[in-house]
């Protein structure tokens, strides 16, 4: 397995027109702004679109986009095991705003907090949680030390647990569900 084409946010943005573009966020992160012409398929649910990415790469370049760029290159090493080509968006979604792009916002879209803002708080009011609890009853330290403890495991590995539990949540998730994403995959396959 070769490593992703990185593309920074003025290359991909000078050859848009020639991409499919993927969103692997969550559908609440999506809402909340994307790369202009962006089709939403959560990295959860990317097996799912498998055949309809194949159908679409066979018809030109796919870039596929998150928040930063994690998500994004964990999303191409799995469609370049299913032998499909994609490149990544160098710093995501957050590094193409950050250079003045416009995002697209769908019409009547609130803007959520980022999944990523969403951990630190949970990960950071756990932490306090414990502390302030340990002052009665000593044991309850142990969830800070267990909270942690999983964000160094998650910077170790790349994963977090947090999110994925939180990317569950009802406003993190597109309310239209499997009839959204089923638009989406119909639309990759024509």
């Amino acid at each position: 397995m070769t490593s992703p084409v990185s593309l920074s946010p003025a290359q991909a943005a000078a050859r848009l027109t020639e991409f499919t573009v993927i969103d692997v966020r969550g559908p609440g992160e999506y809402a909340s702004g994307h790369v202009p012409g962006a089709l939403n398929i959560p990295l959860d649910r990317l097996s799912e679109a498998v055949p309809a990415l194949k159908s679409a790469s066979a018809r030109g370049a796919l870039l596929v986009v998150c928040a930063s760029g994690v998500r994004s290159t964990r999303a191409c090493d799995i469609l370049s095991a299913a032998d499909i080509d994609a490149a990544t968006l160098t710093g995501g979604t957050s590094a193409w705003e950050g250079e003045g792009r416009d995002l697209d916002r769908p019409a009547g879209s609130r803007a959520g907090w980022p999944l990523e803002r969403q951990v630190r708080l949970a990960a950071g009011s756990l932490v306090v949680a414990g502390l302030l609890v340990g002052v009665r009853y000593p044991a309850a330290r142990w969830l800070s030390a267990g909270i942690g403890s999983g964000l160094v495991y998650s910077a170790v590995t790349d994963s977090c647990g947090i999110t994925a539990v939180l990317s569950r949540l009802p406003y993190n998730r597109d309310p239209r569900g499997a009839t959204s994403l089923n638009a989406t995959l119909d639309a990759l396959q024509g």
